[in-house]
């Protein structure tokens, strides 16, 4: 599994931080090594070696496969719903509409210890 540079770790924390700020639901945290962006508890945002993706709707995975959007995760099972954001494109319209998708849905219930 690639290990995500601390350069890209930091970077990834820098593009979440304005929506953060805006939303105290919003929060990033280490997952499997990465990390990941959560909102009320479901990911909507993750960073997979120096690759960031976002979860969508399927008009937005759509939309985000047109302009070369790949499948997030690891090569043999990527993640379902997810895509990565290319390199050339504008990270922040793809942000805030994963976290406008995900934070439609219901809020994720803690599991019980």
């Amino acid at each position: 599994m690639p290990k995500a540079s601390e350069a890209s770790k930091q970077a990834f924390r820098d593009l979440l931080e304005p929506f953060a700020a805006a939303s105290p639901s919003v929060e990033v945290k280490p997952m499997f090594g990465q990390l990941g962006a959560f909102v009320n508890g479901n990911m909507f945002a993750g960073l997979f070696g120096d690759t960031t993706g976002v979860k969508l709707d399927a008009d937005g995975l759509s939309a985000l496969e047109a302009v070369g959007g790949n499948p997030f995760g690891p090569e043999v099972r990527p993640m379902g719903g997810y895509l990565t954001i290319p390199a050339n494109a504008a990270a922040e319209p793809w942000i805030e509409r994963a976290l406008a998708y995900v934070g439609a849905l219901p809020p994720k219930t803690p599991k019980k210890k």
